[in-house]
């Protein structure tokens, strides 16, 4: 897997040149959320899919 500013830099250069700072933030925002996700999964730390569906039916 590439390094977090390896990822960071491969995702902003694939940006187009109309990309504003909105669009570079929100792009770092999702690679943060992807890694923390793997992260989280490899630990474990995740519920199933019927855990899920009634969470969501709680609310």
């Amino acid at each position: 897997m590439d390094t977090l500013n390896q990822e960071a830099i491969d995702t902003i250069s694939k940006l187009l040149d109309t990309a504003n700072i909105d669009d570079i933030m929100y792009h770092l925002y999702l690679i943060d959320k992807v890694r923390k996700g793997r992260e989280a999964s490899q630990k474990g730390e995740f519920i199933s899919a019927d855990e899920l569906e009634k969470e969501i039916k709680s609310w």
